[in-house]
């Protein structure tokens, strides 16, 4: 987190991380299709041939808070293959938040298991703490064969202390969850250590508001949750 009193900014630092090919992007084009023109920056994506994130995306969420913070939340992914080890670190470092992004599929329970293993190590050669960044896990691609069933996926909630949720990201679903749960995870966390509610202002329900407000959350399971700004007036829903 990056906090400028003087200036009157915080930036947040939000990455995704998982194997190649596991949903990352996807993710990303999801909530930029989602997110509300005026507080959306440009989805920037570098790609190879076989369509795979060579460097990373990045997405900026921003808004204004009511004590007049302007407030940026940057999302990032991380190169899935494995010889691009160096620059995952680097993304990685000082991020608020982490997505991890695992194929659904029983096939890829080693892969998945290797990228946690690489993501714990990534956090402390960038000295993060494992046991206190927050970690969303999300276990995509539930449309296809071989999948995990809501069983095996809620065991694998109770054995962990990170929130699991399961998506079909091509479709958008589980992708807005996912956010959401990375958001409140982050806000808890950095106010538990620098007292955001306190110091400006910026309480968990403000935080939130301003930004789910601005996406189209029709479809998810937070629907009718967050009233759009504008709706009572008749604006952009």
């Amino acid at each position: 987190m990056q906090l400028n009193h003087a200036q009157r900014e915080l930036t947040l630092k939000i990455v995704y991380y998982g194997p190649g090919l596991s949903g990352k992007t996807t993710n990303l084009r999801q909530l930029y299709a989602r997110a509300r023109p005026e507080v959306r920056g440009r989805l920037l994506s570098v790609e190879t041939r076989d369509d795979r994130t060579l460097f990373f995306d990045v997405l900026p969420v921003f808004f204004s808070s009511s004590n007049g913070y302007n407030v940026k939340v940057k999302l990032l992914t991380v190169p899935g293959q494995v010889v691009h080890v160096a620059t995952r670190r680097i993304v990685l470092r000082s991020a608020d938040a982490v997505a991890f992004v695992a194929d659904s599929r029983r096939s890829a329970t080693e892969e998945n298991n290797r990228y946690w293993h690489s993501l714990r190590e990534d956090m402390r050669e960038n000295g993060l703490d494992p046991d206190r960044v927050p970690v969303v896990i999300q276990f995509n691609k539930r449309d296809l064969p071989d999948t995990r069933t809501d069983e095996e996926l809620e065991r694998v909630r109770q054995r962990g202390r990170e929130p699991v949720v399961g998506a079909v990201a091509l479709r958008g679903e589980g992708v807005c969850e996912t956010f959401h749960e990375l958001m409140q995870s982050a806000w808890v966390r950095l106010d538990a250590d620098t007292r955001l509610a306190r110091n400006i202002g910026l309480g968990e329900e403000e935080f939130l508001g301003r930004i789910f407000r601005h996406m189209n959350l029709a479809g998810t399971k937070l629907a009718g949750r967050y009233e759009a700004e504008g709706a009572s007036q008749g604006g952009e829903g």
